[in-house]
This record gives C-alpha cells, structure tokens and sequence, in this order.
C-alpha cells in the first residue's frame, strides 16, 4: 500500500485550521491540491455541492443550484476544505449560470491539471425556467 508522505502533503494551508476565513470572491488561488498516490490508475473523485449561491449579475437577487464536479485525477487531487472555501466565495459573485460552471470548470483545470473533469450546475427555477450547465475539460 501507498502510504502518503510529508511531502504528499505539502503546500496545503487550509486543512486543519479552524480559524480560516471564507475569501470575499472566488479565485483560483485558493484551491490547493495534494499529490495523487495512485496516478498509474484512472478512477473517478465526485464532489456535489447541494447548496450553492451566486447572485444575478442584473437583479443582484441569489441563484440556488447544485454543483457537481466529476474528475479524474493525473498527478495531483484538489483537496476538498479548499474547494468548499472557493465555491462559498461565489455566493457575492455576479454572474451568469454560464459563466460560473466555465469558471469553476478552468480554474479547477489550472489548480490540479486533471485527465478529464465535468462540472455539472443544476440552477433553480427563476420565473418558471431550470438552467442546466455542463462544462467538460477536454473539450
């Protein structure tokens, strides 16, 4: 068995701390990764976010969905604190459904280099209408 080492783990800054606090807009630096240990094999890490916010770049009013990010890892694993803290930082972000899956999707590209992702964003019925957002790297 693969055991994780110091060096594994470094240059993670978020985990383990209690006092961290939730950064004012999404930026890509923020999420932090780890060293995949099993990099030889292709398999599937699947986060889903049930409660995600960010705000109508006209009205200012909140848009509700739920985000699920799909990926498999090459060398490095987004570490997940991190990612909670980036997706919490839309919440007083203006921007079309469109544009924050495309975010979320190139900045977790830029912070792991993954083999393939797909963000997935489910967005709660604004005047009787679903919005349904799914974007791949590759493209």
């Amino acid at each position: 068995m693969i055991k994780p080492t110091k060096t594994s783990r470094r240059g993670l800054t978020l985990l383990g701390r209690a006092n961290a606090e939730f950064p004012a807009e999404p930026a890509k630096s923020v999420l932090e990764s780890f060293e995949n240990l099993f990099p030889h094999r292709d398999y599937v890490v699947r986060f889903e976010c049930s409660d995600f916010t960010s705000l109508c770049p006209i009205t200012g009013q909140p848009d509700f969905a739920k985000i699920r990010i799909e990926y498999i890892p090459d060398k490095r694993c987004i570490e997940t604190k991190s990612l909670k803290f980036y997706l919490s930082a839309f919440r007083n972000t203006r921007s079309f459904n469109e544009e924050v899956v495309n975010r979320i999707l190139d900045d977790l590209v830029a912070a792991c280099a993954p083999r393939k992702l797909t963000v997935h964003g489910e967005f709660a019925a604004r005047g009787g209408i679903t919005v349904t957002v799914d974007a791949s790297f590759p493209g």
